[in-house]
């Protein structure tokens, strides 16, 4: 490519960084990142092919520049861990609504499958559940508790046990992605079909609102995050399957980082959900508007989080920055 070729295309990218490291705006973490790999990786295209030449000049003066802005004398906020999730994670994840959207469909259907296999056979939801399972829901129905399983056990013990046990799920569907996205599909494609069949068995023994009543209590919260650390384990895959511009290694790695980020934000809602599992679920006499007000107070607090609030953030900082880093 001919040097005024290469800077006709690349200008405006290096305008855009350049006024962003010298005007200090306020940019997404890893949008700044990016921007300066992207950077060097044309200053090392200028070294190669137009060596001493002004554009060479002018990248190695831009490269160091960012390079001192962004590594010298960096300082953590003693509130680090608190601007993760108030803010960085946030302006972070809108860049991944699609892949979440993906997540969610591919959730949904497999539990559309496992509702419709149990409707229209009898024994699917042994096959899934088990029969040591299926066998002791059926006496607590019998005994006009379809939930009781949810009472066994101290409250702190069953809230470790199960906070523990939802954040593995959690690792694991992000783990699966490192086989492509397929390992993760599969992970949510199961634990669709399993909530499918779980679900529906209730509503085959007719106490469907009585049980359902109870289980979205915590169900809301966990059922919704085990799709978001989908999407993370979604998010690794892809970048192995679709590297784009990057080499397969340098996509993996920032794909594996991506992903890495959402599961960590998942882990106070687990604990969140554990809780609720633990301490409340159990009691299954609560008034009716006791348990609704639970379960959409969980439901908004998700669709909040993960979906208006990045929207609304981005936004709002779009406004105050002077350009985008491509």
């Amino acid at each position: 490519m001919r040097e005024a070729a290469f800077v006709k295309q690349n200008k405006e990218k290096w305008i855009a960084f350049e006024k962003a490291i010298n005007y200090n705006a306020h940019i997404n973490p890893d949008e700044l990142a990016n921007g300066y790999i992207q950077l060097t990786n044309d200053l090392a295209y200028a070294q190669t092919y137009y060596a001493e030449s002004k554009t060479l000049l002018y990248l190695n003066s831009l490269a160091s520049q960012a390079h001192q802005k962004i590594y010298k004398n960096k300082k953590e906020s003693r509130n680090r861990i608190f601007d993760f999730w108030k803010t960085e994670f946030p302006l972070f994840f809108r860049q991944y609504h699609k892949t979440l959207g993906i997540a969610f469909l591919i959730f949904i259907v497999a539990t559309a499958i496992g509702s419709i296999s149990v409707i229209n056979d009898d024994t699917f939801v042994r096959l899934i559940l088990g029969d040591a399972y299926v066998n002791e829901t059926l006496n607590n129905i019998a005994n006009g508790d379809p939930t009781a399983i949810y009472k066994g056990g101290s409250e702190i013990g069953s809230f470790l046990g199960i906070t523990i046990n939802n954040i593995k799920v959690a690792f694991m569907a992000f783990s699966f992605g490192v086989i492509t996205s397929i390992g993760t599909a599969y992970i949510l494609f199961s634990n669709g079909v399993m909530l499918g069949a779980f679900i529906t068995f209730f509503y085959t023994q007719e106490v469907f609102y009585q049980a359902n009543k109870q289980i979205w209590l915590h169900g809301t919260i966990e059922i919704s995050v085990i799709i978001i650390a989908g999407c993370a384990g979604l998010i690794m895959g892809n970048s192995i399957l679709f590297p784009k511009t990057y080499s397969r290694r340098v996509s993996f790695m920032k794909g594996a980082k991506d992903g890495l980020k959402v599961v960590v934000s998942t882990i106070p809602f687990f604990i969140i959900a554990g809780f609720i599992e633990g301490f409340i679920t159990r009691y299954s006499n609560m008034p009716p508007w006791l348990a609704f007000l639970v379960i959409g107070s969980s439901l908004l607090l998700i669709l909040f989080y993960y979906i208006f609030y990045p929207i609304l953030l981005n936004h709002a900082h779009a406004n105050q920055r002077p350009g985008k880093i491509y």
